[in-house]
């Protein structure tokens, strides 16, 4: 079964008891904060802000319908409309106006989310490296004392990682 198809059906599953939205919770968590930490870049901020997600999409998760883009996209949705109203609420307070150019578009919505999956599908060594860089922000040091690796080896895994996701994007969009 697809990803996309399991997506469906724990959707589905959370439309009809909204007690089952945890399993959708735990499966896009870190994609979610994921995103909203590299455009507020502040780990408070943007915890709050990915609670605020997931509340909004559990409020609204019997609305939800199946268009052809994965759920994923959806919640990166929420996500930015979050991220956006906070620039604002920043802007006010601060006196600068939030730029609407820092809002993302529904093409590096869709693009996140392909490049999401596609980290999902990495072999599980180069996905975990991935995660604790990029998601974690943890050193290449503590991911070698981690997963007892040299940091060459974690650095070449990094790499490997970066290239095959590179390739796959790009032949995506060939």
């Amino acid at each position: 079964m697809s990803p996309d198809q399991d997506d469906r059906l724990l959707v589905e599953a959370a439309q009809l008891d909204p007690a089952r939205f945890d399993e959708l919770y735990e499966r896009n968590f870190h994609r979610v904060y994921a995103y909203v930490v590299r455009r507020v870049a502040d780990r408070n901020q943007a915890e709050d802000l990915t609670a605020e997600v997931f509340r909004e999409a559990l409020a609204g998760i019997r609305k939800f319908e199946w268009r052809g883009v994965p759920f994923i996209a959806w919640l990166l949705r929420i996500a930015s409309r979050a991220i956006a109203d906070h620039w604002q609420r920043s802007g006010r307070e601060s006196g600068n106006p939030a730029l609407d150019s820092d809002r993302p578009g529904p093409e590096e919505i869709e693009r996140s989310a392909m490049l999401f999956q596609l980290v999902d599908r990495l072999p599980e060594a180069q996905f975990r490296v991935i995660h604790m860089r990029f998601v974690e922000q943890k050193s290449i040091r503590e991911i070698a004392g981690e997963l007892g690796r040299s940091e060459g080896a974690v650095k070449q895994l990094q790499l490997r990682a970066i290239e095959n996701l590179r390739a796959q994007m790009e032949g995506a969009h060939a």
